[in-house]
């Protein structure tokens, strides 16, 4: 009996791994990068959403320029790509303010999914920021966003 109770358990996990690739989602819970992220400030973050092999996502943040300062901001990406480890991203421009990163996501060794900075996005990213003459301005550094615990729901 107990033979036939590992049989069937080895038969469901490789058939849920199977479902899993055939949607375009990782089989291995450690390679697929969906959750909150921090942001640039305390209370901002960016969200990722990997799902039937597409990444989506948004950054919450809050605004600056005078129209907007202290409002929490949605930026829905208006592209997005992971392949393998390499991720990338545009936001749709909001008050003439977007951003595109390029990184990578990675796994922290020694740390769990239930702990912060269990997964970075280490990367560039570049703020744009539009004037009224319609020129643009960029903003480029080097970044570190940790991963918030799986779990937890948005910080606001």
């Amino acid at each position: 009996m107990a033979r036939y109770a590992w049989v069937m358990v080895l038969i469901a996990s490789c058939t849920a791994g199977l479902f899993a690739q055939q949607a375009g989602r990782a089989s291995n819970p450690a390679d697929d990068p969906s959750g909150m992220y921090s942001f640039l400030k305390e209370g901002e973050y960016v969200q990722l959403t990997y799902d039937d092999g597409e990444l989506s996502g948004y950054i919450s943040r809050f605004g600056d320029s005078p129209s907007d300062r202290g409002q929490f901001i949605d930026q829905f990406f208006s592209k997005a790509s992971l392949k393998g480890e390499h991720v990338t991203f545009a936001t749709k421009t909001i008050h003439g303010v977007w951003y595109e990163f390029d990184g990578a996501v990675s796994t922290q060794p020694g740390k769990q999914a239930n702990q912060e900075g269990y997964r970075l996005l280490k990367g560039t990213l570049k703020e744009h920021v539009g004037d009224a003459k319609g020129a643009d301005s960029v903003r480029e550094r080097t970044v570190e966003f940790k991963s918030f615990p799986e779990g937890v729901s948005q910080p606001r």
